[in-house]
């Protein structure tokens, strides 16, 4: 007997790149599809001795239900860290832990979307983003980056003229195309967000690995005090798995924030929380980060080597200064999703640029990740996806 769906289930499709991670799985493949941390810097070690420590100290309290907002001693610390690293105050009482910063995706659709609103998003944008505010029925409004950050300009007409809701943001590192706000450019999404009824949504879960130029303020207390949110998370820099985020926000927006929550799972794992806690309070996160940044950083060299060696001329590339992707654009009229599939035939993986445009553009670029790939696999897949690139060209 056939069932009913919502409404919200009919325009939203499985996500591209989990489906093209299937592809992946055959081990032959050299993969730079995934978004995924390099497993050999997991801190192993650390974790399971910090956990060891939470079952002993305090077992019971670890595996019962808690507060909705989250362990308290690990929103004081993500409230130090920012102060301390970023140069913002934050009260540790603003903080809400979520099951990792996608949930915080979910709340703030939950919060702010009715079906039709508009949302702005960067072109490209994050795919989890487009999917996550997707089910909740969004229009999509998209800003043009440059390479130091959004079209100001385009930003401008766009904020005056969509009656939007929210702009959501990526800017350090973005996901997909690696590039970052300057300075300039913080300053001036703060200037046009400010006064406005748009709440600006900035997600930083790749902000620590910088592993080369100058540390930026983020634009959330930073630059711009009033309707903004800020996301970020332990994924990046100990251990996705443990699915820990948080959203910074106050008065009205975090209250609303804490019922959606409550909605939906009540609170984040507390065994993790208190895990996490202890991991960070007992053990060197800072050295464990530096050397995520020294490998990202060779990585990431080695893949720019290489594509200077094999690609052609006349195909683009971003070079980030840290976090985990590369953005290629390929001459006007050449299709990524038919170089996907013969790049598969020679076995190595890209994710296809086009879902990462909501109006149907990008269709000549791909993202490239160098953080889950050894240097000599980055070069070997490299040389391989030259060579299709080549004999697309020639055809």
């Amino acid at each position: 007997m056939p069932v009913k769906f919502a409404d919200r289930m009919s325009t939203v499709h499985r996500s591209f790149i989990r489906e093209i991670l299937k592809v992946t799985e055959d081990p032959s493949i050299i993969s730079f599809a995934g978004g995924l941390p390099n497993p050999e810097l997991f801190p192993v070690a650390d974790l399971e001795a910090a956990a060891v420590k939470v079952m002993e100290e305090t077992g019971p309290q670890s595996m019962q239900y808690s507060t909705t907002e989250g362990f308290q001693p690990l929103r004081q610390y993500i409230a130090d860290r920012y102060r301390e690293k970023k140069g913002i105050e934050v009260d540790a009482d603003e903080i809400l832990i979520t099951a990792g910063s996608q949930q915080c995706l979910d709340l703030l659709g939950k919060i702010f979307l009715n079906a039709g609103d508009n949302v702005i998003i960067e072109r490209p944008g994050y795919l989890g983003a487009i999917q996550s505010f997707s089910i909740f029925q969004a229009g999509f409004k998209t800003v043009g980056l440059e390479d130091d950050g959004p079209d100001l300009d385009e930003l401008e007409k766009v904020l005056d003229s969509s009656d939007a809701k929210m702009f959501y943001a990526v800017t350090n590192f973005q996901n997909p195309s690696g590039l970052t706000y300057s300075s300039e450019k913080r300053q001036g999404v703060a200037d046009l967000m400010r006064g406005r009824d748009v709440v600006f949504v900035e997600d930083d879960p790749y902000g620590e690995l910088r592993f080369m130029g100058d540390f930026h303020k983020p634009v959330v207390r930073g630059y711009l005090e009033d309707n903004g949110v800020l996301l970020g998370s332990f994924s990046k820099v100990a251990a996705p798995g443990f699915r820990l985020g948080w959203m910074v926000c106050s008065g009205e927006m975090r209250d609303k924030a804490i019922i959606a929550k409550q909605a939906s799972d009540l609170h984040t794992s507390t065994f993790a929380q208190r895990v996490m806690h202890r991991y960070v309070s007992d053990y060197p996160i800072d050295s464990h980060v530096e050397k995520i940044r020294a490998c990202y950083g060779k990585q990431r060299e080695t893949m720019v080597r290489a594509i200077e060696e094999y690609f052609p001329a006349e195909v683009k590339v971003t070079r980030p200064e840290g976090g985990m992707f590369l953005w290629v654009t390929l001459p006007e009229g050449m299709s990524s999703m038919d170089l996907f599939d013969e790049a598969i035939k020679n076995r190595v993986a890209f994710v296809p640029g086009r879902p990462f445009y909501v109006d149907g553009s990008g269709e000549n670029t791909f993202r490239l990740n160098f953080s889950n790939s050894d240097e000599a696999h980055i070069e070997e897949g490299i040389k391989r996806l030259g060579t299709g690139i080549k004999n697309f060209l020639a055809k």
